[in-house]
């Protein structure tokens, strides 16, 4: 009897441990497919890529490749794919350029790949972006340093953060030229920075940096616009204009006690160093 007894409990607890054990893989699985990435590949791995780089080395957007996406994602499931074709269809303002039918067909695939989502997404990836524009705008205020952001998933209306306004634009005006120009700097590996533009009697220094996201490529833009002229013309006039605008730029708010040096420049700063040149150290 006593043997029997144990034997029973032996039974049982073999199969509580093997219950415990699936459950834990089950567990396990589910949590794995739960993480799973979405299904599908680039949309680059299709031949309908609605990009093509002419003789310039300018990508141009190819409305009739675009039309083809449009249909085989419709018939072809391809998560991923389609909600980038998606994308780069609101960056090129595709509805009005597709003619009536083709916009109902476009609306049924923004529909099955929820593409209002992915301009959500984009704004809320970006906003950390707009906040580190506004605050390093408000570091340097009227100092003829302009810094704003392009949401490029809305064209035209991309201007979504702006601090220290030289050249007059508002929030969520547009932009024309930006996306095509970055993209093309990115097929050619190239940085766009330190550039001059001359408008009119105006002059600047830029500098443009593109916000790469994986899914999606270039969705935004930081631009950093200095008012050349205001600098020459206002900034250098004389000695107290120079001096008004340094006391401006160096302006704190409030005082820390905090060492953001390193080891040896902390010990040279105990003993007089006052910069990064100071030659007597």
């Amino acid at each position: 009897m006593l043997r029997k007894f144990g034997s029973d409990i032996t039974v049982n607890i073999l199969a509580s441990v093997i219950a415990s054990v699936i459950l834990l893989g089950a567990g396990f699985f589910w949590g794995k497919y739960q993480e799973r990435p979405e299904y599908g590949k680039n949309l680059d791995q299709y031949d309908f890529y609605p990009f093509e780089v002419n003789r310039d080395n300018i990508p141009e957007f190819k409305l009739n490749n675009f039309r083809l996406g449009m249909h085989y994602f419709l018939n072809n499931a391809d998560y991923t794919a389609a909600r980038q074709l998606i994308f780069i269809g609101e960056q090129n303002d595709v509805r009005s350029k597709l003619d009536p039918s083709e916009q109902k067909v476009y609306a049924r695939l923004f529909e099955k790949y929820d593409g209002k989502k992915i301009a959500d997404d984009t704004a809320e990836y970006l906003e950390n972006y707009a906040r580190i524009v506004r605050l390093i705008g408000k570091s340097f205020p009227d100092s003829g340093i302009e810094i704003l952001l392009h949401n490029l998933a809305d064209p035209s209306h991309s201007l979504v953060a702006l601090e220290n306004n030289v050249t007059g634009r508002h929030l969520r005006d547009g932009t024309t030229s930006l996306l095509i120009d970055l993209k093309r700097r990115q097929i050619q590996n190239e940085d766009k920075l330190n550039y001059e533009l001359n408008i009119g009697a105006r002059k600047f220094k830029c500098t443009t940096i593109p916000i790469i996201r994986k899914d999606y490529g270039v969705v935004g833009a930081i631009c950093i616009n200095v008012d050349s002229n205001y600098m020459s013309d206002e900034v250098m006039k004389d000695k107290e204009h120079i001096e008004a605008f340094f006391r401006n730029f160096c302006r704190t708010d409030f005082k820390l006690d905090e060492n953001i040096l390193a080891k040896d420049e902390f010990l040279k700063a105990q003993k007089g160093k006052r910069h990064f040149r100071d030659e007597r150290f």
